[in-house]
């Protein structure tokens, strides 16, 4: 399964201008006509796709998150980070994706555009930073449908919908003493999932197409989550090249869980359609145990010139559950991980400009398998990225940068009788 998203920030980079119109206005498909944005079959599962809430400036080097750091630039990811900052930082960011998947016999393309994250933070201090902001964390849409010919009504046709996701809204904060920060992120992980099956009979009898019988199953999760971060500094050969360490540990949480579930028949007389609540179960309650989580990585560069690092991530799904909406945990694996790899180059150094323009560039790459498995088989999750940013000086107290990122991969394969 193929995937782009574009993430750009304010006016998007003249170099990226035709990539980006092209995804956001991929929002359907002929061979996928009742879908009109990016219907991905694997969020059916758990929580979803496990969306990326990193900067457009962070995603065009592969989300090499752990030992990054900018002192104009925000690293969510890494809330030791926040000590850093040198200026009181705003950002916001969209998301514009498209997506192709393909199988043994289905093939078709979605996409979509939506808002995606808001973030401020400012610095306390020299040696201190706060955050606070909004992101996404995971989102889910599928929209399905398969035929079957020997059922109890005839011919009919099963469909399988879903919606939704989590957001996390937090605020984070970091103290630095000499080379070494500490961070941490605490907020309110929050969301709802809707999903959906129905059985409709296609029969031209009409005493066969007398009802259809849908399934509906509504989840609301919202709770706590917190998680912790350090990065060290130093400085080598001269003040202006830097080599980083970074990690971040999340412990596993329990985020509190409501599940409604309902059966509903719907009746056609002639011309008239009658829906029919035939049966629904009182609100359950719960919990949903998400895992925990490290990463690491290393950096060098030279301040405001370059920089370039490996990240690598990791999850331990053997520790989530969901209860009592248990069908999330359908597929869950044991473990997931990333590695990643990327870099950024900025010709002239930010601090040789005074009123005028440059130019960052940044590239990436990342290899991992995805939390889900699917009939005992893994999922292979590989990709590129590109990115870039313009950097303006209007005032002498001020910058403005405008960034994109673009990330081109590939979710999973169709061995096995997989999607790819």
């Amino acid at each position: 399964m193929c995937h782009c998203r574009v993430k750009p920030e304010g006016f998007l980079l003249l170099v990226f201008l035709f990539a980006s119109f092209y995804v956001s206005a991929q929002t359907g498909s002929v061979s996928n006509p009742l879908s009109g944005r990016e219907n991905n079959p694997y969020s059916k599962y758990g929580i979803g796709e496990l969306g990326s809430a990193n900067t457009a400036e962070i995603t065009g080097m592969g989300s090499i998150t752990s030992a990054y750091e900018d002192q104009f630039q925000l690293n969510p990811d890494n809330p030791a980070s926040y000590s850093f900052l040198k200026r009181t930082t705003m950002e916001a960011g969209a998301i514009a994706s498209t997506r192709s998947v393909n199988g043994s016999n289905l093939s078709y393309t979605t996409g979509t555009m939506a808002p995606g994250y808001f973030m401020l933070g400012v610095p306390v201090g020299k040696s201190g930073g706060l955050s606070l902001g909004i992101r996404p964390f995971s989102r889910t849409y599928y929209s399905l449908v398969d035929t079957i010919f020997n059922s109890p009504i005839g011919s009919a046709e099963r469909s399988y919908g879903g919606q939704g996701g989590l957001n996390y809204a937090y605020f984070g904060g970091a103290a630095r003493y000499k080379g070494l920060s500490l961070g941490f992120n605490f907020g309110y992980l929050f969301g709802t999932f809707q999903n959906v099956s129905a059985m409709i009979p296609i029969d031209t009898l009409a005493i066969n197409r007398a009802y259809t019988n849908s399934y509906s199953n509504y989840t609301g999760l919202g709770g706590v989550y917190w998680k912790m971060g350090l990065l060290y500094e130093h400085k080598i050969h001269d003040s202006e090249h830097l080599i980083r360490f970074g990690a971040t540990y999340t412990l596993r949480q329990n985020i509190y869980q409501t599940f409604n579930s309902y059966q509903t028949s719907i009746y056609y007389f002639g011309d008239t359609t009658v829906n029919d609540t035939v049966s629904s179960k009182a609100q359950a309650t719960g919990v949903l145990k998400m895992p925990s989580a490290f990463s690491a990585g290393i950096s060098i560069g030279r301040i405001d010139h370059w920089n370039v690092g490996i990240d690598y991530s990791a999850t331990q799904w053997n520790t989530y559950s969901s209860q009592p909406n248990t069908d999330m945990n359908l597929n869950v694996g044991t473990s997931s991980q990333r590695l990643a790899i990327g870099g950024e180059y900025t010709p002239i150094p930010v601090k040789a400009h005074k009123y005028v323009s440059l130019f960052t560039y940044r590239a990436g790459f990342y290899y991992g398998e995805d939390y889900l498995t699917i009939d005992g088989h893994k999922l292979p999750m590989y990709g590129v990225t590109l990115g870039g940013s313009v950097h303006f000086k209007p005032t002498h107290f001020s910058w403005v940068n405008l960034n994109t990122s673009i990330d081109i991969g590939k979710l999973g394969n169709t061995s096995n009788g997989l999607i790819g």
